[in-house]
């Protein structure tokens, strides 16, 4: 048994006063749980203290708060993993954030987390005719769809998400990741719907900004961010042209980096607005857009953040360089099929032995990741009831 010291952040909101720190010491092995300590000091110092939790077992996604202002669940959690990384030993816990606090530990996941998941249609739409038995569904697209079915819709991605802490109507990566479990559903028969709608919305798939918070406080492996960017995959094979320019600008940034070998930034821009052509800056569109990004430019010049010549005329690589990207092109160009680097479908943990023979993405793509077995011993199509 050792001591640990437990800060959580208390707020009654119908007390009319403001949040306060409480500390607490409970004696228990470093092995149990955050939760656990929570529920000693709970039991035994102060029966007000406000936590949501369930099975204990990190199943059910009930207990997600902020440790350390990281968000994990609490049950998940260590106490002497936790006490290693607070700064002064003591292991600071906060509600989630991104979500009104409806008491100490508590947040009120109806009205955003829950809300955010009707808003992208979270049912399966059948086509028709239904069939009387099993419908047949290609096993590689089912498998494919699991990663995002793993969520337990804890909210930790929702506390994480940066781009809900600027824009609160974004849909979030959680949302969007339930969105891409119909989207990559081949019975869904409004995939087409889906990615329209969701490319439309001004705070929909394109709103995400690729900070990676989402998948580093997914305790199952969801990976949002990765569903995201698969909807916006999609979404570029239907050629949806959006009022947010999102799959113009993603054609424009591959144009760009072909071509050049590096980002060019002053020709991102209008080819995103005007076309994907070096005349894409002559289009009214483009015009317009270059006029109100004046003031961002002239802003950089004068901090020196930005280099004119550069910026013009972009970054010159040597020719032997430029040809090794196209060469990258070419040969993802060349394939039948776009990988789309899953570890569900194929992949390896870092200690497996046969890692070098499996064709896998690489170890980034093996984290957290049930073990679904090898994919060639699973026939190549299932009945999906």
């Amino acid at each position: 048994m050792s001591e640990f010291k437990l800060r959580l952040r208390r707020y009654d909101p119908e007390s009319g006063s403001a949040p306060y720190w409480a500390e607490y010491s409970v004696d228990l092995e470093g092995h149990r749980s955050v939760l656990e300590g929570i529920l000693q000091a709970k039991g035994e110092t102060d029966g007000s203290i406000g936590i949501r939790c369930s099975c204990r077992a990190a199943i059910c996604g009930s207990c997600g708060v902020l440790i350390n202002g990281k968000t994990a669940l609490a049950c998940h959690t260590h106490l002497d993993k936790a006490a290693r990384h607070a700064k002064d030993g003591v292991i600071e816990v906060e509600p989630m954030s991104n979500m009104p606090v409806i008491k100490d530990l508590i947040v009120d996941m109806d009205a955003v987390h829950w809300k955010k998941q009707q808003r992208v249609t979270p049912w399966l739409i059948n086509k028709e005719p239904i069939p009387e038995r099993e419908y047949i569904a290609p096993h590689e697209s089912m498998v494919d769809i699991t990663q995002s079915m793993a969520c337990i819709q804890c909210g930790a991605c929702v506390s994480s998400c940066l781009s809900m802490e600027i824009d609160p109507l974004f849909v979030g990566p959680a949302a969007l990741a339930k969105a891409y479990r119909f989207v990559g559903d081949p019975r869904d028969a409004q995939q087409y719907e889906r990615l329209k709608d969701l490319a439309e919305d001004p705070h929909g798939m394109y709103d995400c900004t690729h900070c990676f918070n989402c998948i580093e406080a997914c305790p199952k492996g969801v990976a949002p961010m990765n569903q995201i960017m698969r909807l916006r995959r999609v979404a570029g094979d239907h050629e949806i042209v959006d009022r947010n320019n999102g799959h113009r600008h993603e054609s424009a940034f591959v144009t760009l980096v072909k071509d050049y070998g590096l980002l060019h930034e002053a020709e991102l821009l209008p080819r995103s607005y005007g076309g994907d052509s070096w005349f894409g800056k002559f289009h009214p569109n483009a015009g317009k857009e270059l006029l109100d990004s004046l003031p961002v430019v002239v802003k950089g010049l004068m901090r020196r953040k930005m280099n004119p010549k550069i910026a013009l005329f972009g970054h010159k690589l040597p020719k032997d360089a430029l040809g090794e990207v196209q060469r990258i092109f070419d040969t993802v160009e060349s394939r039948p099929a776009r990988d789309e680097l899953n570890l569900y479908i194929k992949g390896y943990d870092e200690d497996d032995s046969g890692a070098q023979d499996s064709g896998a993405g690489g170890p980034e793509h093996a984290n957290n990741a049930p073990d679904q077995g090898q994919p060639g011993q699973e026939p190549e199509e299932s009945p999906v009831r």
